[in-house]
């Protein structure tokens, strides 16, 4: 059947969310395996530019090496005043890697997407800030990075780590080229929701890359929708008449889907061993467990939240809890998954103790505003939210969510038993 496709989405998203937060050594990289599962089809290949792998053929590579006038560092140039690497685009970073254009940006430094000249491939080179809480928490990445690939036999869902090198104070990790992310895929798709069996298969890889981590006794701590990336950045479009109550012919629109729905986790800056006595604040907000929030401690359970957090955003196309402020942020967990347990409420550290009174949540008493109790009033209840969203294995996904989402972490389900949940077992879903 032969379908007209609109060029894009008209671009009036909005940022729904908070943007987050020496030695010299060369490795030969190795080959491996390209992740390859995919589900879904369709006539239109589309890709998505602002993240995606360039889309530069083997033996066209030569283009990008060809006219070279040298191979040669480029002029020296002062840091910013935050300590970000200062660079034009077609410059070297040493004599390997061309930079091609950047990719992305955050509070580590950037990420450049450049030219392998030695293995003639495109690569994600991460440059580090030169600040030094930044350069030591790059040096515990790759540390991270290199034990993962160690004992990765069978394709952990774990982003790869190629090589890396310390260039005019800038560590510089490289990577594989991935597409883009779950967030940005979203965010293309002006926040519309993943159908539910692609939700399924992105979270089984999420689950496997969680449990692989953690039987190394790794916790990963910032796990989010922009952490997990598409391999792949090509996509299909296919129409869309869920968005308008007109005919479908008088208003359809379209909605990318991924190609391919093979994932990988992403930035292990923030990474933490398990034996370590973890006490201080991990997680970017949306994603963080209420165990962090309250000053109980936390160790690889508040992985299993973050994941939970997750799956209900892919399905609803939006963060579950939209909060800036801590009170408000327990207030949202309370009104879509019921009262938080006493004994964690008496436990409270001295900083989030003022949060609660005679043994529950003072709101919404402590709330700083209407606007704040009105946000919390607005949200549904877990099942509501889910069935609003989801059209069939509904059942199944609450329960599995009602399981990564409890509050008692010693309770919560752990990544090994989420696998074996019916929601991605049941003989019935594997034919999608």
């Amino acid at each position: 059947m032969e379908m007209d496709y609109v060029t894009d989405f008209p671009q009036t998203h909005m940022d729904r969310r908070p943007r987050k937060r020496a030695r010299l050594a060369w490795e030969v990289p190795q080959a491996y395996p390209k992740a390859q599962s995919g589900i879904y089809y369709g006539q239109e290949v589309g890709n998505v530019t602002s993240f995606g792998t360039s889309r530069v053929l083997p033996d066209h590579a030569s283009l990008f090496v060809k006219g070279l006038a040298e191979k040669g560092s480029p002029p020296w140039r002062d840091d910013d005043k935050d300590g970000h690497y200062m660079f034009a685009l077609g410059e070297n970073l040493t004599s390997r890697y061309k930079i091609l254009r950047k990719i992305g940006e955050g509070t580590f430094g950037q990420v450049l997407e450049c030219w392998d000249r030695d293995m003639k491939e495109m690569v994600a080179i991460k440059v580090v800030r030169s600040v030094k809480k930044y350069r030591e928490a790059a040096i515990i990445e790759i540390d991270v990075l290199q034990l993962l690939r160690k004992y990765d036999r069978s394709g952990s869902r774990c982003v790869q780590i190629w090589n890396w090198f310390d260039y005019r104070n800038h560590i510089c990790i490289v990577f594989e080229m991935l597409g883009p992310s779950l967030y940005d895929f979203l965010r293309k798709n002006n926040y519309r929701p993943f159908p539910v069996d692609l939700v399924r298969e992105l979270g089984r890889q999420l689950l496997e890359c969680v449990a692989f981590m953690h039987d190394m006794r790794l916790i990963h701590t910032d796990l989010k929708p922009e952490n997990i990336l598409f391999v792949s950045s090509e996509y299909v479009k296919i129409p869309d008449y869920k968005i308008t109550s007109r005919s479908p012919k008088e208003g359809t629109f379209y909605k990318r889907m991924p190609k391919s729905s093979a994932i990988k986790v992403i930035d292990f800056g923030s990474t933490a061993y398990e034996q370590q006595n973890h006490n201080y604040i991990v997680s970017t907000r949306h994603y963080r467990a209420p165990e962090v929030i309250l000053g109980l401690g936390w160790s690889t359970p508040c992985d299993i939240w973050s994941v939970g957090c997750i799956l209900v955003e892919l399905c609803s196309g939006e963060a579950l809890f939209q909060t800036h402020e801590n009170l408000e942020h327990l207030a949202m967990m309370e009104r879509v998954l019921g009262p938080l347990p006493q004994q964690m409420l008496k436990r409270a550290d001295c900083h989030t103790g003022k949060f609660v009174k005679r043994g529950r949540l003072d709101w919404p008493d402590g709330a700083v505003s209407r606007e704040s109790i009105k946000a919390v009033l607005k949200l549904p209840r877990l099942p509501n939210l889910v069935m609003q969203h989801v059209d069939h294995s509904a059942g199944d996904l609450i329960d599995l969510l009602q399981g990564l989402l409890r509050y008692d972490p010693s309770s919560r389900l752990t990544a090994h038993e989420a696998l074996r949940h019916p929601f991605f077992t049941r003989e019935h879903y594997r034919r999608f």
